[in-house]
């Protein structure tokens, strides 16, 4: 729960100037929003509406500022609160319920809202709601525009109130020639004015024509300045024929026999009229942190706008929200805390004290014509722009769908029907994109092992048994059909496919119980599903290996298998392959030096003076061999076993490089230049080693220098052997 603190205040008079320039923007519109909503009721409680505006501006401005938690923020009652609660009026009116009753539900109305509104913060709802997607919020802005102007338009024709819009348009007998002047003077002003000077909002001019014209009309027909029973003009704040003290009294009296179906009937709007003002709210929020580098908390100013709502609808206001204008004109006027919202509020109830008897003379065509510049504003224009390409017309019909079902049912409907189209068109990106980002064949990418001649050999005549997919983004059931087509022309040829995960972002249970279909169908031809780089945390902050053992995907009998990396699947792989071919089983005596492939055809005598310089060395799998930095200068020939050359990182970690097996050689770089070892090595299994000091190669040189010179040109064949690999794989790479 947010608590009442008081920002520290560097300077007060910009926050009283702040204060005071966001009062006047957010005051005549209030004014407009309340009888915008009251007035359904007949025509006395437009006062009361006139009223209900200005404690709103009062009650909200305050509250709010004073418990949420957003710097120069201006709290206000806004255009979708007006859009919401002037449609429950008119709808309580056709119903034949009472204004009395009526007011009774639109205060059940505001304290649910309120309350809603303080559970969304409380419960961390803030986070959520801002996220809704750019095309519903535009489209249920610019719905509100489109209801505020639509029942806005017969105040201004000056008709009679059970008058709906259609008729109001096709009926011109029943129009007041001097609510339309007013409120032509009032549009006109209220767009004209920002160009001529900025000193004073526009509301205020654009109010002030309108009333200038209305008296002036005045002087041409005295019944003009009566105020009983005149219905252009907001009136007296009695109301109802009652004091509105007395009004508030009766109204929550009128809360004690509030039965369940009242209840049922306003959960809708209430909600409705819940989530539209936290949007309303974050939206300027959102815009205010971009403007001044900062960064709102969206659960603690929920929770402020909610007692906001609360506080207003207990002394009679009227609901509101963060404001946009009144906002960017409180910054633009100095206001740089909370206090200046604070100091809006207290200027509303002082402007209401000074200027009460003034706000009864109000012209209801002007407030009119404010509301109807006001709600075409709201169009959101830059929304046209998706019709220019084919790839955001469909962005565009979601935007128009949300307009359509906020003027045929509901903004609350017009919310749910955008979010559901939006989520559809986010699962039709998603599906539009390729899940497979690379494919290639086991004769076309290698381990990093370093394979004998006759292994290489066996490999690129038997490597195309394996498949290697690189997949990305997100496998759901909206991509699974797809990445099983991808695959289902390799189950019918190959036993391995292999799954690079590393660039997958989410997973879901349609995925797994495709991916366990495949698995099965591969089980069956003795082949295997192997996995490779499972992200430890998904952006969901899911362990994707965690999460297939927790759905049986890596159940005990399963032929799936999973490797920390790529590298590991494709050496596994490959040893599988050359294990069939029974050479790993042939070749597994120590091999003598004779039948390594540097010395194969040299003299037996030679052989023996060599064999006897060199050093036979065992090691048990995982010891090391050398490491990083050391000054040795041996060359080490494996007779039996593998070794894998690491190359040591930060934090304890290695970067795998080679892997060499039986016949093969490795330390050739220190061999060859004396320099310091660049890598560690490990028996990668039980080894048996020849090694070879340089200094003993050297003596050994000086009486048997053909054959010297025959093991370094082994050695250079062998390095450019490997080298050719390398750029073959990087070349596929590239062209994949």
């Amino acid at each position: 729960m947010a608590t009442l603190t008081i920002p520290k205040v560097d300077n007060l008079a910009d926050e009283f100037w702040g204060g005071l320039a966001a009062m006047l923007v957010a005051l005549p519109s209030a004014i407009a929003f309340g009888v915008a909503i009251y007035s359904p009721l007949g025509g006395s409680f437009a006062a009361q509406g006139a009223l209900a505006g200005i404690l709103g501006t009062l009650a909200v401005g305050t509250v709010a500022a004073a418990f949420g938690g957003t710097n120069r923020l201006i709290s206000a009652p806004c255009a979708p609160a007006a859009a919401v609660l002037s449609a429950v009026s008119i709808d309580l009116m056709h119903k034949g319920i009472a204004p009395e009753s009526a007011l009774v539900l639109l205060t059940l109305i505001g304290l649910m809202c309120g309350a809603l509104q303080l559970a969304f913060g409380t419960v961390g709802l803030g986070r959520l709601i801002k996220y809704m997607p750019y095309p519903v919020v535009s489209g249920y802005l610019s719905g509100v525009g489109l209801i505020i102007i639509v029942s806005q338009i017969p105040k201004l024709l000056g008709v009679p109130k059970d008058i709906g819009f259609w008729k109001a348009l096709i009926s011109p007998t029943l129009w007041q020639w001097q609510g339309i002047v007013v409120g032509v003077v009032t549009v006109v002003v209220m767009v004209t004015a920002p160009k001529l000077t900025k000193a004073v909002p526009a509301a205020i001019i654009a109010l002030v024509a309108g009333m200038l014209a209305y008296f002036g009309m005045s002087m041409a027909d005295p019944s003009l300045l009566k105020v009983s029973g005149n219905p252009l003009i907001v009136g007296t704040f009695g109301g109802s024929d009652a004091g509105f003290l007395d009004g508030i009294v009766a109204r929550w009296n009128g809360l004690s026999g509030v039965k369940a179906a009242d209840i049922a009937a306003v959960v809708v709007p209430a909600l409705t009229l819940a989530v539209l003002l936290s949007i309303d709210t974050l939206k300027t929020c959102v815009v205010l942190d971009a403007l001044t580098r900062t960064r709102h908390d969206s659960n603690r100013e929920l929770v402020g706008q909610g007692l906001g709502n609360l506080a207003t609808t207990v002394v009679g206001g009227m609901q509101g929200a963060g404001q946009m204008g009144a906002t960017l004109v409180n910054i633009s006027s100095g206001g740089q805390t909370r206090v200046s919202g604070l100091i809006e509020g207290v200027l509303a109830l002082a402007a209401m004290l000074a200027l009460g008897d003034l706000i009864a003379w109000v012209p209801i065509a002007g407030l009119a014509g404010i509301l109807i510049v006001i709600g075409v504003r709201m169009f959101d224009r830059h929304s046209l722009n998706l019709l220019k390409s084919r790839s955001t017309i469909l962005d565009f019909m979601v935007i128009a769908s949300v307009v359509v079902v906020a003027m045929t049912i509901s903004l609350m409907a017009a919310s749910g029907v955008g979010i559901a189209l939006a989520i559809f068109l986010f699962v039709r990106e998603q599906i539009g994109g390729s899940v497979v980002r690379r494919r290639s064949y086991g004769n076309q990418a290698f381990s990093k092992q370093v394979r004998l001649r006759e292994e290489m050999e066996i490999l690129e005549k038997r490597g195309d048994q394996t498949a290697i997919f690189e997949l990305q983004g997100s496998l759901f059931f909206g991509t699974t059909d797809q990445l099983y087509t991808a695959l289902e022309p390799e189950l019918k040829i190959r036993r391995y496919i292999i799954l690079d995960m590393r660039r997958v972002q989410t997973v879901d249970v349609t995925a797994v119980h495709m991916l366990e279909q495949i698995e099965s169908t591969i089980a069956e031809r003795n082949g295997s599903l192997i996995f490779s780089q499972l992200p430890r945390s998904l952006p969901s902050g899911r362990d994707m290996e965690q999460y297939f053992d927790q759905v049986g995907l890596m159940r005990a009998e399963s032929h799936a298998r999973v490797f920390d990396a790529l590298d590991d699947a494709l050496e596994w792989v490959e040893n599988r392959i050359l294990e069939e071919e029974v050479l790993a089983r042939a070749l597994e005596a120590p091999l003598e030096l004779r039948e390594i492939d540097l010395f194969e055809g040299r003299k037996d005598e030679t052989l023996a003076e060599l064999d006897a310089c060199m050093e036979k060395r065992s090691y048990k799998a995982g010891e090391r061999i050398c490491a990083r930095g050391d000054a040795g200068h041996e060359i080490f020939l494996i007779r039996r076993g593998a070794v894998r050359i690491v190359l040591p990182l930060t934090g304890k970690q290695g970067r795998h490089l080679a892997t060499f097996g039986r016949g093969d050689f490795f330390g050739e770089m220190s061999f060859l230049d004396r320099d310091l070892r660049s890598a560690d090595a490990y028996a990668f299994t039980d080894a048996d080693l020849f090694v070879l000091p340089r200094e003993q190669f050297d003596k050994f040189a000086e009486g048997h220098k053909k054959l010297a010179i025959r093991l370094m040109e082994g050695l250079a064949r062998k390095l450019a052997i490997r080298l050719r690999y390398a750029n073959a794989e990087l070349r596929h790479l590239e062209e994949s």
